[in-house]
C-alpha cells in the first residue's frame, strides 16, 4: 500500500515547511538556469543548505559534548555515591551536588537537549517538504498540474480515476503535522486539482505505464497542454517528469529492492550514519564513566539507529534514502571541521566562557553571585576533583596541590545581591516591610505589658 500526501503540510510544521519550501524552490530555479532539471541533485543542495543553517545549533551541541566528557567522571562518582539510595534526603542532595557539578562548568543539564529540541520540528518539516516537492517547487508543480487539469476536462474520469486508486493500493492522506486524515474521493463530484497533482507526483514509470493502459486515461496521452510557457504533449510531458525524479537509471520515486542496483541506497544509508554516530560519540567517550547509563544509551543509539535507517529506507521511496545519505555525509563533513575547531580551543579557555555566560544568564534574572554559585555552596562535603586537578568551590579556579577545605556549606545570604529592577528583589522588599510592621506591632504590646506588672506589683 503506498501512501500520498496532499499539497502542503499543514499544522504547527506549517511555517517551518514553508520557509523550507521557499529555498528548496530557489534552489531548483538557480540549477535550472544552467540545464540541469533534477529533484535528487536539488535534494543534495538542499540539505547542504539546511545543514549551514542548522550550523550554530552544530556547533553548540559539540561544545557541550567536549564539555560533558570532562563532567562524565564527576557526575557518574555521584551517581555511585547515591547508588540504591532512595529516601527523600539522598535524592535532594544527589541533585543538589549534580547541579553543583553543571554550575561549576557553567553548563546546564538541558544544554545538549536544547540544540537538537529546536532541531527535531526542522527535520520533521524538511522530510515532508521532500515527500511533497511538487507542492513547494513550481516548476515540477506546473508539470503534475497541466496533467491534473487535461484529466479534469475528461467526462466521467473520477469513477475510473477511484478504480484505478484501488486497484493499484493506493492512498490518498492529508499530512497535518505528525497526523494524517485519509481522503475519499467518492464524496467530491470534482476531484480537487492540488489531490491530482499529489497523486500523480508518486507515479513512478511503472504507475505511469498502468494509467494509461487505461481506455480513458489514455486518450489524453497525446492531446496538446502548456507548460512554463511551451506547448507540449502529455506524454512528453510525462517523460520530463520522469526524467527530472531519475537518478542514475533509477526513479527516486521507486523503492529500493534487494535484486537490484537500488539497494546500494539502503546500504549507504547504514554505513554513512554509523559513521556519524561513532564520530560524534568519540568526543565523549571516557574510559572511567564506561558504565554512565547516559553513555551507555548513546552507544547503542548509534548503532541501533543506522540499522533502523536501513530498514526504513527499504520501505520509503529512495528519494527518502537520498536524503538520509546526504545528511549523513554533511554531518559528518561538519563533525570533523568541528572538533579539529575545538582541538584547537584550550578545554580552560572554554571551560570560563562557558562559566562567565552562565553568570550573565543568571544576572539577567535578576541574581548577582559575588563569585560564588549558590548551587555549590548548597552541597555539603562535596569535593570537586578531577584527576590531579583540583578546583576552588568559590572562585572556580585550578589550583596546583591545595586542597579545598569545606565544612558544611559556605553560602552567605550577603553575598547574594539582587538587581532593583528584579522580581527577587520586589520580594525582598515586601518581605522586610512586613517584618518590620511585626515588629512595631510587638513593640507596643510589650510596653502594655511591663506597665501591667508594674502596676499589680
Amino acid at each position: 500500500m503506498q501512501i500520498v500526501f496532499l499539497t502542503q503540510v499543514q499544522g504547527i510544521l506549517k511555517p517551518i515547511a514553508w520557509v523550507l519550501g521557499v529555498i528548496l524552490n530557489a534552489i531548483y530555479n538557480f540549477v535550472e538556469i544552467f540545464g540541469i532539471e533534477n529533484i535528487a541533485l536539488c535534494i543534495i543542495l538542499f540539505t547542504f543548505v539546511v545543514k549551514m543553517l542548522m550550523l550554530p545549533l552544530t556547533i553548540k551541541q559539540q561544545k557541550f559534548t567536549k564539555l560533558q566528557s570532562k563532567m562524565s567522571p564527576e557526575l557518574t562518582k555521584i551517581q555511585q555515591k547515591y547508588k540504591g539510595k532512595k529516601d527523600e534526603e539522598s535524592l535532594r542532595r544527589q541533585q543538589s551536588e549534580t547541579q553543583a557539578v553543571y554550575a561549576k562548568y557553567g553548563a546546564s543539564p538541558m544544554g545538549g537537549c536544547l540544540p537538537l529540541l529546536i532541531s527535531l520540528p526542522i527535520m520533521f518539516a524538511l522530510y515532508r517538504v521532500i515527500y511533497c516537492i511538487p507542492a513547494y517547487v513550481t516548476d515540477v508543480g506546473s508539470l503534475y498540474g497541466s496533467i491534473a487539469d487535461k484529466l479534469q476536462g475528461v467526462s466521467g474520469y473520477k469513477n475510473t480515476l477511484v478504480d484505478f486508486i484501488t486497484q493499484n493500493s493506493l492512498v490518498l492522506s492529508q499530512q497535518s503535522g505528525c497526523s494524517s486524515t485519509v481522503i475519499d474521493l467518492t464524496i467530491y463530484q470534482d476531484v480537487p486539482r492540488e489531490y491530482l497533482i499529489d497523486l500523480f507526483s508518486k507515479f513512478n514509470p511503472a504507475n505511469w505505464d498502468a494509467f494509461f493502459n487505461v481506455d480513458l486515461f489514455n486518450s489524453i496521452k497525446e492531446a496538446a497542454v502548456t507548460v512554463n510557457g511551451s506547448t507540449m504533449a502529455v506524454s512528453e510531458v510525462v517523460d520530463k517528469i520522469i526524467s527530472v525524479n531519475g537518478l542514475f537509471g533509477l526513479s527516486i520515486l521507486d523503492r529500493p529492492v534487494w535484486n537490484g542496483i537500488s539497494v546500494v541506497i539502503p546500504i549507504l544509508a547504514v554505513v554513512t550514519q554509523f559513521i556519524q554516530g561513532k564520530l560524534q560519540t568519540a568526543v565523549n567517550t571516557n574510559k572511567k564513566a564506561s558504565d554512565d547509563p547516559a553513555q551507555q544509551t548513546t552507544r547503542m543509539m548509534s548503532t541501533i539507529m543506522p540499522i533502523m535507517s536501513g530498514a526504513f529506507c527499504l520501505m520509503l521511496p529512495i528519494g527518502v534514502g537520498i536524503y538520509w545519505i546526504a545528511s549523513a555525509v554533511f554531518t559528518i563533513i561538519q563533525t570533523l571541521f568541528i572538533n579539529k575547531y575545538l582541538d584547537k580551543i584550550n578545554v580552560d579557555d572554554m571551560l570560563e566562557k562557558s562559566k562567565k555566560k552562565n553568570i550573565k544568564n543568571q544576572e539577567k534574572l535578576g541574581v548577582s553571585y559575588d563569585n560564588k554559585m549558590a548551587e555549590v555552596a548548597k552541597t555539603k562535603g562535596l569535593n570537586y576533583s578531577n584527576s590531579s586537578e583540583e578546583y576552588d568551590n568559590t572562585s572556580y579556579k585550578k589550583n596546583s596541590g591545595k586542597k579545598s577545605k569545606q565544612a558544611g556549606s559556605d553560602y552567605k545570604r550577603s553575598n547574594v545581591s539582587y538587581s532593583s529592577k528584579s522580581i527577587s528583589a520586589n520580594a525582598n522588599l515586601l518581605a522586610a516591610r512586613s517584618s518590620s510592621k511585626k515588629e512595631e506591632v510587638k513593640k507596643p504590646e510589650t510596653e502594655t505589658t511591663e506597665k501591667n506588672e508594674n502596676s499589680e506589683s
